[in-house]
Order: C-alpha cells, then structure tokens, then sequence
C-alpha cells in the first residue's frame, strides 16, 4: 500500500504539470486586452482632431504650441462664459503699458501690466515690455472664446503700436482702432490774476 501511494504521489504532481492549457488561456485574455486598448488610442486621436474644430481661430493664428496653449485656457474659463467680441483697451503711459479686455458692456476679462510681467523700472515704459503685456492679456481673452475685438489707445507711451501688433498675432481680429486720449479743447482755467 505504502508503494501505491508513492506512486499516486508522482501522478498528482503529473497532473498540474499537464494543465498547461490555462496559460494557453491566458494568452487570449492578453490580445483582448490589446484589441481593449486599440480603441483607446483611437479615442485619444479623436479628442485632438475635435478641439481644434471648435476653436479654430486659435489654431489658424499659431503653431502647435500655441493650440495647446490655447486648449489650456479654454478649460480655466469660469462658469463657462464665452465672450467672443470684445474690447481691448492699451494704455501706453511714458512710464507703464497697460492693457485691459472687456466685453462689450464693459466688464474686464483679462489684463495685465508691464509690471504684472515682472518689468521694473525704466524697462516697464518700453515697447518690448507693451509686446509681452499684450501678448498676455490676449492669451487669457483667447481662452474666453475673444476672436474679435475693438481697440482703444490711450496715452503718449512707446508701446502703442508694438501692443497692436502683438493682440493680432495672438490670433483676435481686429476690428477698429480708436485713439482715445484726452486732449484739451481749451484748456484748464488759468490762475487769477497776481495782485502787486
């Protein structure tokens, strides 16, 4: 007896040794597992090709970097709100540039200043720095939908045209340029007369 069971011992361990067909299993779970993920990356192609779609204004005015910038700030707008005209206001100072977009009611979207962009001293006065306040207050308006927009110019500073160039090259359509500084019609009251 003690022979039988040696013997039914070494047919045991036979018999996993046999059930090898369960890895030959498992081999079809992993090409279901590869077909699961084909259409992943499927759907993955997709969302790129759909967002430039909806937001093809963006896309035509820059490079790739750029769409992604632009996807970026689509989704930080707050409560949805899209603002598609606008009005976009550079105050060009002798001293600072600062440039504000608002909706056409007047409501500020974005703005941002020489010194917002880490311009200090005499650098904030320059037109490179009114190109970089520009560019950034036109990224966050691009981000709410802004394509086309008003401008309105203020003030004697160096960055007035260098801030309209960059607000086109961001991608908004430019619809106007107005000049509203003000000037004196007659001028303030002169001081009374001295009394000798």
């Amino acid at each position: 007896m003690a022979e039988e069971k040696e013997q039914e011992k070494p047919e045991a361990a036979k018999v996993p040794k046999a059930e090898k067909p369960p890895k030959a299993e498992k081999a079809p779970k992993a090409e279901k597992a590869d077909k699961a993920e084909k259409p992943v990356k499927a759907e993955k192609a997709e969302k790129p090709a759909a967002a430039p779609a909806a937001g093809a204004a963006p896309a035509a005015a820059g490079t790739a970097p750029a769409e992604g910038e632009a996807k970026a700030k689509v989704k930080k707008v707050k409560g949805g709100r899209v603002v598609p005209v606008g009005i976009i206001y550079v105050r060009a100072s002798f001293n600072n540039t600062i440039v504000t977009v608002t909706d056409m009611k007047g409501a500020t979207i974005a703005w941002s200043s020489a010194g917002r962009c880490q311009f200090k001293g005499s650098r904030r006065s320059t037109a490179y720095a009114a190109t970089v306040v520009a560019q950034e207050a036109s990224k966050q308006a691009v981000g709410f939908g802004l394509r086309e927009a008003e401008v309105r110019v203020q003030g004697p500073g160096a960055g007035r045209e260098s801030a309209i160039r960059a607000i086109t090259a961001a991608g908004i359509t430019i619809s106007s340029i107005v000049d509203i500084t003000p000037i004196p019609h007659n001028g303030c009251r002169p001081p009374k007369k001295r009394r000798v």
